[in-house]
């Protein structure tokens, strides 16, 4: 099965300070200094700290050299890991006296590692807690655990297995594991549980969290602040589920004319759920804005406002007449039982002002009461705003989730929203390919001028044409204006050149051979024949993959006791097909595939998602097993090759701080597809600690 990757260090305290993307990636630096003797010296280590990201332009080779002979150290003895772990946070530390101690960007982690492992917010904790107790509780698995005392650590130990946070994803978005595909049982090995934790990470990941720098073995281990950052996240998707004028077309009723419904749907669910909230504290006579979830409602003012508006009928004066913020924030949480909302957070958290508390309480009072009327004219008017064919939407928020893995500074909430002022994109172009955005010549949000949304627009389309993208006749203000099939292909473009380019890293050991569809087909043929099974597709638009059979078979192919065939149907009716293919997407993040495409994309073999999926895998197998499958390519006349980073062809689960830099050299890789026809060239640069 997947790979066990934890690094374990003897000495517990230098474990804590580092996160197991950290140590994975430092370990792999460190073993690549080792010389034909196998070991390494402490003069080796200059040459490699002056290229980790935490020092970039901080030191010299010859002043770590200097730092180290301080300690008289001699240069000529052999260091080992743990040694090595030492001189860099040393390093770190006079990085940060250098500085004037504030602390180099990089420093953050082990800075939230040290100090978030013992400041973990009971009250969140509580919270968390008594949600899972609530919305878990009759699960068959669970039950025998549930419910947990918020006064222990029992959390942090049910979640060491993965099945309790695999389970919370289900519930935020029902059906994104498919639940055959985790491991549940009494007694788990150390395999088993970093599978689930792999799978939750991954699917983690596909309902929109943000994982950068969780691994695993982190989870394994139970670390509370990353355990509860990951819980926090997935609950707020989970109760923001709805803010959006998709789902909740009512939310129209808070704008005026169609310029506000554009704004709408580019805002955040957190800003649309204070836009909600303000638009009742107006009616009810409340003259001031509530700008956040802190400071301006620990007073608990707002929040009496806010209930009068909402639930009249369990209104009183007293309320507002008291004085006691105390005994109001108390008063509040009784007003907000009687309409149905479970109390979670306590008056104190009110008056601390908890942001994430506060954030859950606001969204249990809109998802119980959102008092929002049934204008039918309106709703028709957001839903015809908001209507998109079905692969259109699918597209959508697979290139959606993909830009957000990429660790880009700006959160994508709405793609073709977001993406019309240009900036999203020149962000995820840098990414891709650094150095090739002028920023000089960019203007960020927000940005009131239209004719400057239009330069960064044509700022994208340059750099794109340089990289051969196929855009033929294609102008800046095509994506101004929201064209949804330009801006699709585009995106699918930028994906399939990361796609490609991280493969192809792999035949660095091959002579540098290129990479096309037809390599990734005739690899997934190769691989299932060679178990004796007979399944052969033509393409990656061959109908018969929309039974699921295929890749079921190619994933057992490339790891035999992943597929429980038990639990194969044949495929043959839409229902067997949805759960082979649900199964099949869960088979392969459990693997360590991060994949962002539905179950429909497979029965409907949607050639770019079927493409997607194909190459993960293929990079899985290649990468786990040190395969040499790409000897026998044909290799194009004239082609060069960089070495780059590892990486995973859908972003790593661990993270982009060990593999999210992205770019390189594109070959042709030719779909039948109108928005596929390109040929890409760029550089990778690797993006280290």
């Amino acid at each position: 099965m997947s790979k066990f990757e934890g690094v374990i260090v003897s000495d517990q305290w230098l474990q804590s300070q580092f996160t197991q993307v950290e140590l994975r990636t430092l370990k792999s630096k460190f073993v690549s200094l080792k010389n034909q003797n196998g070991k390494v010296t402490f003069r080796d280590l200059p040459s490699l700290v002056v290229k980790l990201k935490a020092f970039a332009d901080m030191y010299s080779e010859d002043e770590i050299k200097a730092i180290l002979c301080e300690s008289d150290t001699d240069l000529t003895n052999d260091v080992d890991f743990e040694s090595f772990l030492r001189v860099y946070l040393n390093l770190q530390s006079q990085a940060t006296a250098k500085q004037g101690g504030r602390r180099h960007s990089s420093s953050f982690l082990k800075e939230s590692i040290t100090t978030l492992l013992h400041t973990i917010s009971e009250s969140e904790k509580g919270c968390y807690v008594a949600h899972i107790n609530s919305y878990l509780g009759d699960d068959p698995f669970l039950e025998q655990y549930l419910p947990l005392d918020p006064a222990t650590n029992d959390l942090f130990d049910l979640a060491k297995d993965g099945v309790l946070l695999c389970k919370l994803i289900n519930v935020a978005v029902p059906g994104t594991i498919d639940e055959r595909a985790i491991n549940t049982k009494r007694k788990l090995s150390l395999w088993e549980r970093n599978e689930n934790h792999t799978l939750c990470l991954n699917s983690a990941k596909a309902i929109g969290c943000t994982v950068v720098n969780i691994g695993t073995q982190d989870l394994v281990e139970g670390r509370p602040h990353l355990v509860l950052g990951l819980i926090s996240q997935i609950i707020k998707i989970q109760l923001l589920a709805d803010l959006n004028l998709k789902k909740t077309p009512q939310l129209v009723e808070l704008v005026d004319d169609s310029q506000e419904i554009e704004e709408l749907l580019s805002l955040s669910p957190e800003k649309v759920l204070l836009k909600w909230m303000n638009f009742h504290l107006q009616r009810g006579g409340y003259h001031k804005t509530v700008k956040n979830f802190s400071s301006d409602v620990k007073d608990g003012e707002a929040y009496a406002y806010l209930l009068n508006v909402l639930a009249p009928e369990h209104g009183t004066r007293f309320t507002l007449d008291t004085k006691d913020t105390n005994e109001r924030a108390n008063m509040v949480l009784e007003h907000a039982e009687k309409i149905g909302c479970k109390r979670y957070l306590s008056p104190k958290d009110i008056e601390e002002g908890s942001s994430n508390l506060n954030l859950a309480f606001v969204a249990q009072l809109f998802h119980h009461r959102s008092g929002l009327s049934t204008d039918t004219k309106k709703m028709s008017y957001a839903k015809m705003m908001t209507m998109d064919d079905v692969q259109t939407s699918r597209e959508e928020r697979c290139f959606r989730l993909w830009i957000n893995s990429l660790g880009i500074a700006t959160h994508v909430n709405s793609l073709f929203e977001d993406v019309r002022n240009g900036w999203v994109l020149l962000e995820v172009l840098d990414k891709i390919f650094p150095g090739t955005v002028n920023w000089k010549h960019a203007t960020k949000p927000p940005i009131k001028m239209p004719f400057r949304k239009v330069e960064n627009c044509n700022q994208v389309i340059k750099i794109a044409k340089q990289l051969r993208f196929s855009l033929v006749n294609v102008a800046g203000n095509d994506i101004v204006q929201g064209n949804k099939k330009l801006i699709l292909a585009l995106l699918w473009q930028l994906m399939r050149f990361t796609m490609l380019q991280l493969l192809k890293n792999l035949r660095s050991h091959s002579q540098g051979k290129e990479i096309t569809d037809a390599d990734i087909l005739k690899w997934t043929n190769r691989k299932v024949k060679s178990t004796g099974r007979t399944s052969q597709i033509d393409s990656f638009k061959d109908k018969s993959l929309s039974s699921g059979i295929f890749f079921l078979e190619l994933l057992s192919a490339v790891e035999p006791r992943v597929v429980n065939w038990n639990l194969v149907t044949k495929g043959e009716s839409d229902d067997e097909k949805k759960l082979n293919a649900t199964y099949i997407i869960s088979v392969a993040r459990k693997l360590g595939c991060s994949i962002f495409l539905l179950p429909e994309d497979i029965m409907e073999v949607n050639q770019k998602m079927i493409l997607t999926l194909a190459a993960s895998i293929m990079y899985w197998s290649l990468q786990q097993q040190g395969e040499d499958a790409l000897d026998s390519f044909p290799s194009p006349a004239g082609t060069a090759t960089t070495t780059t980073p590892e990486a995973s062809p859908a972003p790593s689960v661990c993270g982009e701080d060990e593999s999210s830099s992205l770019g390189g050299e594109l070959s042709n890789l030719s779909v039948d597809d109108a928005t596929s026809d390109t040929t890409v060239s760029s550089q990778l640069e690797s993006d280290e600690l």
